[in-house]
């Protein structure tokens, strides 16, 4: 089997590791470096990289033009007699419950326009069969508080009861698999935990592991957040993973922030 993976970073990376010696990947990024084929709007690619691909994750986000995978390669990928393909989005779209649950049939209400857009997208990835699973706040092995905490710079913020939803990034790669082995065109999956948590419990926790004091609580008013952070504390919402388990039958590795930061500590990170 063939797996084409538009957009080779984190999260792909996890599931590509995870795959047996049965299956060729390649993949994509932007500078076409470590390996990768060069995608962009600008850097189309040629014919002979869907030659023999039976699988396609799109793991690149829409632009404000657009998803450029969507625009510039969804002929090939129609054409293809392909056994599944891959979307991910996020548990942005949903936009804010003020802490009420969602799941993947809820009312879709997103909050910003990058969010907006991600619904745009969703739409016409469903439209070609695609299955489509909404990510939560991704961390893991090189991509956690841990980091910011070590530097200085982790803020531990008290936005009053605000609570969001997680994965650990093995958790992901687990549930692309069993979606893998199981298809069903136009599905839709909530990719979380099972324990939606507010921000400053999960930095103090990180802290205790770490046996360092947790920074001091701030007001949401006085965090000092560029924009582009502050934009993720527009949402409040609970979202259920129980399709995932159902489904799927996928049991999380992770199902908190307290054992997915424990492991990501044991292994160095």
């Amino acid at each position: 089997m063939k797996l084409l993976v538009f957009g080779l970073g984190y999260t792909a990376r996890a599931l590509a590791r995870r795959l047996g010696s049965d299956w060729t990947i390649a993949g994509t990024s932007r500078a076409g470096d470590s390996g990768c084929l060069r995608f962009d709007r600008e850097h189309p690619l040629p014919a002979s990289a869907f030659h023999d691909v039976t699988h396609i994750l799109v793991s690149i986000p829409p632009d404000e033009v657009g998803d450029p995978t969507f625009d510039l390669h969804r002929a090939d990928i129609a054409l293809k007699s392909l056994q599944w393909l891959g979307y991910l989005s996020t548990t942005g779209v949903y936009g804010t419950r003020d802490g009420g649950w969602v799941d993947e049939g809820s009312e879709l209400r997103p909050t910003s326009a990058r969010a907006e857009r991600r619904a745009a997208a969703e739409r016409e990835w469903l439209k070609m069969g695609a299955h489509v699973f909404r990510l939560a706040g991704i961390y893991g092995p090189g991509r956690s508080v841990f980091d910011a905490l070590r530097t200085g710079s982790a803020k531990r913020i008290d936005a009053g009861g605000q609570v969001f939803s997680r994965i650990h990034v093995d958790d992901i790669a687990a549930v692309l698999l069993a979606s893998i082995a199981r298809p069903r065109p136009g599905a839709i999956y909530n990719v979380c935990d099972d324990e939606p948590a507010a921000q400053e419990a999960v930095v103090a926790y990180a802290a205790a592991l770490l046996g360092m004091a947790p920074p001091p609580l701030l007001p949401l008013a006085e965090a000092e957040l560029s924009p582009m952070a502050r934009s993720f504390w527009a949402d409040n919402k609970r979202v259920s993973n129980a399709l995932i388990k159902g489904e799927l039958g996928v049991a999380l590795a992770y199902p908190s922030y307290r054992e997915g930061l424990a492991a990501v500590l044991a292994a160095g990170g």
